[in-house]
């Protein structure tokens, strides 16, 4: 599954480009999924599994994931971020007392919320729901490693419709550059690639199958 420019997806009409501005993208991943009728909307497909989007994951994913759950309880990595971080290395320093935020749900707009299809906070899994559009989602995870968020979208075309999935991942200290330096060989060559492809057989058995 291609992981693609930054320069592609930012052409692409988010709104994850304004909200999460001054947030460095780590890199962009996409599948292309079959069109057998239009109009589905990630919305749809959400609801179709459950927002079990990624359920489909083999053998050796599930097996890094536990590797990187039991290091993450073994170095204390899942904890809050210590309270030395510095105000600029959280998401938004001007909205919280203090002058620190750990939450990018502190930059939704009055509009962003009437428009979401999830209450920010919501747990999807390891991570908390952001925004929930009809076709775009963001998701945040906050800890000792990072102040990560995954962006997910569904764009239509003429013959296919498109999944995008785009990590984002803000520093909370010189842990950051170094959990991400570890990791990057794995997401990239196994887990990254392994779970788009657990998408296309998500989508073909909930959406294809309908």
């Amino acid at each position: 599954m291609p992981q693609i420019s930054a320069q592609e997806f930012e052409r692409l009409p988010l709104r994850v480009h304004t909200f999460l501005a001054g947030v460095p993208l780590h890199d962009v991943w996409t599948v292309d999924l079959p069109r057998t009728r239009g109009g589905i909307t990630l919305a749809d497909f959400l609801r179709a599994t459950n927002g079990q989007l990624f359920a489909q994951s083999p053998p050796i994913v599930r097996a890094l994931l536990r590797l990187r759950f039991f290091l993450g309880r073994l170095f204390r990595w899942d904890d809050a971020p210590p309270s030395s971080v510095r105000p600029q290395q959280l998401a938004d320093p001007s909205k919280t007392p203090g002058g620190r935020s750990q939450t990018f749900a502190d930059r939704l707009t009055p509009e962003d919320r009437g428009k979401s299809l999830a209450p920010a906070g919501e747990r999807e899994g390891v991570f908390r729901v952001v925004y929930r559009f009809e076709n775009e989602q963001l998701v945040e995870l906050v800890n000792r490693t990072a102040h990560a968020a995954a962006s997910s979208a569904l764009v239509e075309t003429p013959t296919a419709y498109r999944f995008y999935f785009a990590v984002y991942v803000g520093s909370v200290g010189t842990l950051t550059p170094l959990y991400m330096a570890l990791i990057d060989p794995f997401r990239k060559l196994v887990v990254y690639p392994s779970l788009l492809r657990g998408v296309r057989t998500t989508w073909d058995r909930a959406i294809e199958g309908q």
